[in-house]
Protein backbone atom coordinates (compact mmCIF):
# COMPACT_ATOMS: atom_id res chain seq x y z
CA UNK A 1 0.00 0.00 0.00
CA UNK A 2 2.59 2.39 1.12
CA UNK A 3 3.94 1.87 -2.38
CA UNK A 4 1.34 3.13 -4.17
CA UNK A 5 0.93 5.94 -2.09
CA UNK A 6 4.52 6.65 -3.02
CA UNK A 7 3.54 6.26 -6.88
CA UNK A 8 0.40 8.63 -6.44
CA UNK A 9 2.31 11.22 -4.97
CA UNK A 10 4.99 11.19 -7.50
CA UNK A 11 2.42 11.34 -9.72
CA UNK A 12 0.13 14.04 -8.20
CA UNK A 13 3.57 16.25 -8.56
CA UNK A 14 4.70 15.46 -12.40
CA UNK A 15 0.88 15.94 -12.95
CA UNK A 16 1.27 19.85 -11.55
CA UNK A 17 4.60 19.95 -13.88
CA UNK A 18 2.97 18.63 -16.89
CA UNK A 19 0.08 21.13 -16.11
CA UNK A 20 1.45 24.17 -15.62
CA UNK A 21 4.28 23.30 -18.93
CA UNK A 22 1.04 22.69 -21.01
CA UNK A 23 -0.25 26.22 -20.39
CA UNK A 24 3.69 27.36 -21.95
CA UNK A 25 3.89 24.72 -24.78
CA UNK A 26 0.73 23.47 -25.44
CA UNK A 27 -1.78 26.42 -25.49
CA UNK A 28 0.81 29.03 -26.17
CA UNK A 29 3.38 27.63 -28.70
CA UNK A 30 6.49 28.25 -26.80
CA UNK A 31 9.22 25.64 -27.23
CA UNK A 32 10.16 25.78 -23.47
CA UNK A 33 12.78 23.78 -22.16
CA UNK A 34 12.88 25.80 -18.48
CA UNK A 35 10.73 24.07 -16.46
CA UNK A 36 12.94 21.96 -14.51
CA UNK A 37 15.01 24.84 -13.47
CA UNK A 38 11.54 26.24 -12.36
CA UNK A 39 11.20 23.24 -10.34
CA UNK A 40 14.37 22.93 -8.81
CA UNK A 41 14.05 26.79 -7.55
CA UNK A 42 10.89 26.29 -5.61
CA UNK A 43 12.28 22.81 -4.30
CA UNK A 44 15.44 24.87 -2.97
CA UNK A 45 13.30 28.24 -1.38
CA UNK A 46 11.87 25.82 0.67
CA UNK A 47 14.59 23.47 1.51
CA UNK A 48 16.21 26.20 2.22
CA UNK A 49 13.76 28.69 4.01
CA UNK A 50 12.66 25.23 5.96
CA UNK A 51 16.34 24.11 7.01
CA UNK A 52 18.10 27.51 7.60
CA UNK A 53 15.50 29.74 9.11
CA UNK A 54 12.08 27.71 10.39
CA UNK A 55 9.97 29.16 7.96
CA UNK A 56 6.61 27.10 7.70
CA UNK A 57 6.10 25.29 4.41
CA UNK A 58 3.20 27.51 3.18
CA UNK A 59 5.38 30.60 3.54
CA UNK A 60 8.10 28.64 2.05
CA UNK A 61 5.99 28.26 -0.79
CA UNK A 62 4.62 31.82 -1.28
CA UNK A 63 8.46 33.07 -0.69
CA UNK A 64 9.18 30.18 -3.67
CA UNK A 65 6.42 31.65 -5.62
CA UNK A 66 7.85 34.91 -5.33
CA UNK A 67 11.24 34.11 -6.20
CA UNK A 68 10.31 32.24 -9.53
CA UNK A 69 8.24 34.26 -10.29
CA UNK A 70 10.91 37.66 -10.76
CA UNK A 71 13.56 34.65 -12.09
CA UNK A 72 10.84 33.89 -14.69
CA UNK A 73 9.53 37.28 -15.48
CA UNK A 74 13.88 38.34 -16.60
CA UNK A 75 14.09 34.87 -18.40
CA UNK A 76 10.94 35.66 -20.44
CA UNK A 77 11.72 38.92 -21.37
CA UNK A 78 14.98 37.73 -22.86
CA UNK A 79 13.69 34.75 -24.49
CA UNK A 80 10.56 36.63 -25.91
CA UNK A 81 13.19 38.13 -28.24
CA UNK A 82 13.33 34.82 -29.76
CA UNK A 83 11.47 33.09 -32.18
CA UNK A 84 10.65 29.42 -32.80
CA UNK A 85 14.08 26.88 -32.68
CA UNK A 86 16.03 29.45 -31.16
CA UNK A 87 13.75 29.65 -28.18
CA UNK A 88 14.36 26.77 -27.59
CA UNK A 89 18.13 26.74 -27.66
CA UNK A 90 17.97 29.51 -25.42
CA UNK A 91 15.21 28.12 -22.93
CA UNK A 92 17.83 24.82 -22.66
CA UNK A 93 20.74 27.14 -21.81
CA UNK A 94 18.47 28.90 -18.98
CA UNK A 95 18.18 25.26 -17.81
CA UNK A 96 22.11 24.32 -17.97
CA UNK A 97 22.55 28.23 -16.16
CA UNK A 98 19.96 27.25 -13.07
CA UNK A 99 21.41 23.88 -12.84
CA UNK A 100 24.97 25.02 -12.45
CA UNK A 101 23.74 27.70 -9.85
CA UNK A 102 22.23 24.49 -8.15
CA UNK A 103 25.39 22.62 -8.18
CA UNK A 104 28.07 25.74 -7.87
CA UNK A 105 26.91 27.98 -5.06
CA UNK A 106 27.96 25.85 -2.09
CA UNK A 107 27.16 28.64 0.24
CA UNK A 108 23.59 28.46 -0.36
CA UNK A 109 23.11 25.05 -2.04
CA UNK A 110 25.78 23.12 -0.70
CA UNK A 111 26.47 22.38 -4.25
CA UNK A 112 26.15 18.19 -5.17
CA UNK A 113 25.92 17.67 -1.33
CA UNK A 114 22.54 18.61 -1.76
CA UNK A 115 20.20 19.85 1.68
CA UNK A 116 18.77 17.03 3.75
CA UNK A 117 16.56 17.40 6.96
CA UNK A 118 14.21 19.07 5.00
CA UNK A 119 10.48 18.90 7.31
CA UNK A 120 6.95 17.87 6.17
CA UNK A 121 4.13 20.49 5.98
CA UNK A 122 2.10 21.59 8.78
CA UNK A 123 -0.92 23.61 9.21
CA UNK A 124 -2.72 24.08 12.00
CA UNK A 125 -1.00 22.29 13.99
CA UNK A 126 -1.46 18.96 11.86
CA UNK A 127 1.70 17.70 10.08
CA UNK A 128 1.43 15.78 7.13
CA UNK A 129 3.94 13.36 8.46
CA UNK A 130 2.46 10.35 6.55
CA UNK A 131 2.29 9.71 3.27
CA UNK A 132 -1.45 9.30 3.10
CA UNK A 133 -1.88 12.54 4.58
CA UNK A 134 0.94 13.78 2.31
CA UNK A 135 -1.30 12.22 -1.08
CA UNK A 136 -4.23 13.77 0.11
CA UNK A 137 -2.11 16.93 -0.02
CA UNK A 138 -0.69 16.89 -3.51
CA UNK A 139 -3.58 15.59 -4.50
CA UNK A 140 -5.46 19.18 -3.68
CA UNK A 141 -2.56 20.87 -4.68
CA UNK A 142 -3.20 18.57 -8.21
CA UNK A 143 -6.88 19.52 -8.04
CA UNK A 144 -6.07 23.68 -7.60
CA UNK A 145 -3.54 23.29 -10.12
CA UNK A 146 -6.01 22.16 -12.79
CA UNK A 147 -9.14 24.01 -11.76
CA UNK A 148 -6.46 27.13 -11.91
CA UNK A 149 -5.43 26.09 -15.46
CA UNK A 150 -8.68 25.32 -16.39
CA UNK A 151 -10.27 29.01 -15.92
CA UNK A 152 -7.04 30.73 -17.47
CA UNK A 153 -7.38 28.16 -20.92
CA UNK A 154 -11.44 28.55 -20.76
CA UNK A 155 -11.46 32.70 -20.37
CA UNK A 156 -10.60 35.23 -23.31
CA UNK A 157 -7.18 35.49 -22.05
CA UNK A 158 -7.06 31.65 -23.09
CA UNK A 159 -8.08 31.85 -26.28
CA UNK A 160 -5.36 35.14 -27.05
CA UNK A 161 -3.14 32.44 -26.09
CA UNK A 162 -4.02 30.00 -28.44
CA UNK A 163 -4.33 32.39 -31.54
CA UNK A 164 -1.11 33.41 -30.49
CA UNK A 165 -0.06 29.89 -30.92
CA UNK A 166 -1.40 29.75 -33.86
CA UNK A 167 -0.41 32.72 -35.81
CA UNK A 168 1.29 35.47 -33.73
CA UNK A 169 1.28 38.23 -36.23
CA UNK A 170 -2.68 38.26 -36.76
CA UNK A 171 -3.25 38.63 -33.04
CA UNK A 172 -0.85 41.56 -33.23
CA UNK A 173 -2.73 42.87 -35.61
CA UNK A 174 -5.89 43.37 -33.72
CA UNK A 175 -4.51 45.32 -30.84
CA UNK A 176 -3.01 42.66 -28.78
CA UNK A 177 0.21 43.03 -27.05
CA UNK A 178 1.57 39.43 -27.40
CA UNK A 179 4.49 40.10 -25.17
CA UNK A 180 2.07 40.61 -22.00
CA UNK A 181 0.50 37.51 -22.57
CA UNK A 182 3.69 35.00 -23.42
CA UNK A 183 5.00 36.92 -20.40
CA UNK A 184 1.83 36.16 -18.37
CA UNK A 185 1.33 32.41 -19.32
CA UNK A 186 5.49 31.83 -18.86
CA UNK A 187 5.72 33.18 -15.17
CA UNK A 188 2.46 31.99 -14.31
CA UNK A 189 3.67 28.00 -15.57
CA UNK A 190 6.98 28.83 -13.44
CA UNK A 191 4.93 29.57 -10.35
CA UNK A 192 3.03 26.62 -10.61
CA UNK A 193 6.31 24.28 -11.47
CA UNK A 194 7.88 25.93 -8.06
CA UNK A 195 4.61 24.69 -6.11
CA UNK A 196 5.40 21.29 -7.73
CA UNK A 197 9.06 21.72 -6.59
CA UNK A 198 8.40 22.30 -3.00
CA UNK A 199 6.18 19.38 -2.51
CA UNK A 200 8.82 17.60 -4.04
CA UNK A 201 11.38 18.59 -1.11
CA UNK A 202 9.16 18.43 1.66
CA UNK A 203 8.32 14.59 0.26
CA UNK A 204 12.00 13.23 -0.13
CA UNK A 205 13.24 15.35 2.57
CA UNK A 206 16.95 16.05 0.23
CA UNK A 207 17.53 17.46 -2.41
CA UNK A 208 20.56 17.80 -4.61
CA UNK A 209 21.12 19.57 -8.48
CA UNK A 210 20.68 16.14 -9.91
CA UNK A 211 16.69 16.22 -9.87
CA UNK A 212 16.51 19.37 -11.87
CA UNK A 213 18.86 18.41 -14.71
CA UNK A 214 18.33 19.31 -18.05
CA UNK A 215 16.74 15.43 -18.49
CA UNK A 216 14.00 16.44 -16.01
CA UNK A 217 13.07 19.37 -18.43
CA UNK A 218 13.23 16.62 -21.04
CA UNK A 219 10.98 14.26 -19.10
CA UNK A 220 8.26 16.97 -18.34
CA UNK A 221 8.30 18.02 -22.24
CA UNK A 222 7.71 14.02 -22.51
CA UNK A 223 4.69 13.86 -20.60
CA UNK A 224 2.62 16.64 -22.33
CA UNK A 225 3.72 15.57 -25.56
CA UNK A 226 2.79 11.67 -24.73
CA UNK A 227 -0.70 12.79 -23.11
CA UNK A 228 -1.50 15.34 -25.63
CA UNK A 229 -0.21 19.35 -26.19
CA UNK A 230 -3.22 21.77 -25.46
CA UNK A 231 -5.15 19.09 -23.47
CA UNK A 232 -4.96 19.39 -19.55
CA UNK A 233 -6.57 15.92 -18.98
CA UNK A 234 -3.85 14.90 -21.35
CA UNK A 235 -1.00 16.31 -19.76
CA UNK A 236 -2.44 14.20 -16.02
CA UNK A 237 -3.08 11.47 -17.79
CA UNK A 238 1.17 11.42 -19.52
CA UNK A 239 2.21 11.56 -16.19
CA UNK A 240 0.21 8.38 -14.83
CA UNK A 241 1.64 6.64 -17.65
CA UNK A 242 5.15 7.90 -17.75
CA UNK A 243 5.09 7.18 -13.69
CA UNK A 244 3.49 3.88 -13.74
CA UNK A 245 5.09 2.08 -17.01
CA UNK A 246 8.53 1.30 -15.91
CA UNK A 247 7.00 0.08 -12.58
CA UNK A 248 5.14 -1.99 -14.56
CA UNK A 249 8.06 -3.09 -16.45
CA UNK A 250 9.26 -4.24 -13.02
CA UNK A 251 7.20 -7.35 -13.04
CA UNK A 252 7.55 -8.93 -16.84
CA UNK A 253 9.95 -10.98 -15.38
CA UNK A 254 12.83 -10.50 -17.44
CA UNK A 255 16.23 -12.13 -16.38
CA UNK A 256 18.32 -10.57 -13.75
CA UNK A 257 21.13 -9.75 -15.82
CA UNK A 258 19.65 -7.94 -18.51
CA UNK A 259 16.20 -6.81 -16.63
CA UNK A 260 17.13 -3.04 -16.40
CA UNK A 261 18.08 -2.85 -19.99
CA UNK A 262 15.56 -4.58 -20.89
CA UNK A 263 12.85 -2.45 -19.18
CA UNK A 264 14.26 0.64 -20.99
CA UNK A 265 14.50 -1.13 -24.08
CA UNK A 266 10.43 -1.64 -23.63
CA UNK A 267 9.98 1.83 -22.65
CA UNK A 268 11.74 3.50 -25.27
CA UNK A 269 10.17 1.45 -27.72
CA UNK A 270 6.90 2.42 -26.31
CA UNK A 271 7.08 5.77 -26.41
CA UNK A 272 8.50 5.90 -29.97
CA UNK A 273 5.76 3.87 -31.52
CA UNK A 274 3.36 6.23 -29.53
CA UNK A 275 5.07 9.28 -31.95
CA UNK A 276 5.04 7.24 -34.78
CA UNK A 277 1.52 6.57 -35.07
CA UNK A 278 -0.16 8.83 -32.56
CA UNK A 279 2.16 11.97 -33.11
CA UNK A 280 -0.04 14.41 -30.57
CA UNK A 281 -0.26 12.35 -28.23
CA UNK A 282 -3.24 10.32 -26.59
CA UNK A 283 -5.35 13.35 -26.01
CA UNK A 284 -3.86 16.12 -27.57
CA UNK A 285 -4.97 18.45 -29.81
CA UNK A 286 -2.27 20.39 -30.96
CA UNK A 287 0.97 19.20 -32.84
CA UNK A 288 4.63 20.41 -32.41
Amino acid sequence: MEYLIHLGILFAIYAILGVSLNLVVGYTGLPSMTHAAFYGMGAYATAILLTQFGLNFFLSVFFGLVITGIIGLFIGLVLSRLKSDYYALASFGFNIIVFSIFLNWQGLTRGPLGIPGISKPSLFGFEFSSNFSFLILALAVLLLTYFISKFIVSSSFGRVLKAIREDEQAVQVFGYNTLYYKLAIFIIGACLAAIAGSLFASYITFIDPSSFALMESIFILAIIILGGLANLRGAMLGALFLILLPEILRFVGFPDAVAAQMRQVIYGLILVGLMLYRPQGLLGEYKL
